[in-house]
């Protein structure tokens, strides 16, 4: 099969005809010394996937060509947006990378009254884009043809008005510590045992928000729980602010997927 690499939608050529990849693309086939015949995966990101053979191997660029589409189901049958209170250090990138590879749809990253990273505008954006980098490289390790998006930071205080109004998700469940409903009853009692929306027969749609370091401010959860917001125990444990989104999201694969 060859490796598995990234490459943007507007960058590909299906008609079988060459093209370059681009710099860091290119870079990833010469570090791994492949040879003019040699076979890879390309994938766009948004779910589709082609095999193609490299046709040149220039000193900075790299020529293929597309042999043809390749089927690639490796979705959860449930789109999970995961909401969290980013934890500090270099957790976040690990949350991002296990968080891709379990299947999530989106990651919001949140600035939340107990956060101990606070982010907001350049810096903002350079963390954003270097998790989104860190997303594409565990769903090129993992197989995934979908890269999931990780969403600009907000306060968590703005995203919620936000969901005020239009609500993220269909069913939407805060990660708690208080009295609450166990995550897996919930989960089938919603969706049944498919993932397909109860009442419309839809693909439900899920959003799980999670506090950083020290969990939600009491104020901030009562205000989710007023919006609708269901609270949701994953057990007698106390996890950490990067394992709960994680535990969430294996919950899902067991009770989903086939």
């Amino acid at each position: 099969m060859g490796p598995r690499l990234h490459v943007e939608r507007s960058s590909l050529r299906v008609d079988g005809q060459p093209f370059a990849l681009d710099d860091g693309a290119s870079r990833h086939v010469q570090v791994l010394r492949l040879q003019p015949g040699d076979g890879l995966r390309l994938f766009d990101g948004r779910g589709q996937e082609w095999a193609a053979v490299v046709t040149e191997m220039g000193r900075k660029v790299v020529q293929v060509h597309i042999t043809g589409p390749v089927g690639n189901d490796r979705e959860l049958p449930v789109q999970v947006t995961l909401a969290v209170g980013m934890p500090a250090n270099d957790r976040m990138d690990a949350l991002v990378e296990k968080a891709t590879e379990l299947g999530v749809h989106a990651i919001q990253p949140l600035v939340c009254a107990r956060s101990v990273l606070r982010l907001d505008g350049e810096r903002a954006a350079k963390k954003v884009a270097h998790w989104q980098a860190v997303a594409v490289s565990a769903a090129e390790q993992c197989g995934r043809a979908v890269v999931p998006q990780v969403l600009p930071v907000q306060s968590l205080a703005n995203w919620l008005k936000q969901d005020q109004v239009t609500p993220v998700a269909t069913h939407r469940g805060v990660l708690s510590l208080r009295e609450a409903v166990a995550v897996r009853g919930w989960l089938t009692g919603r969706s049944g045992a498919t993932g397909s929306d109860a009442t419309s027969g839809t693909v439900a749609d899920w959003c799980f928000l999670n506090g950083p370091e020290g969990g939600l401010a009491p104020e901030e959860e009562s205000q989710a729980l007023a919006q609708g917001w269901t609270a949701i125990s994953l057990g007698k444990r106390v996890l950490r602010a990067d394992t709960a989104p994680l535990a969430v999201l294996s919950v899902m694969a067991a009770v989903f997927e086939a």
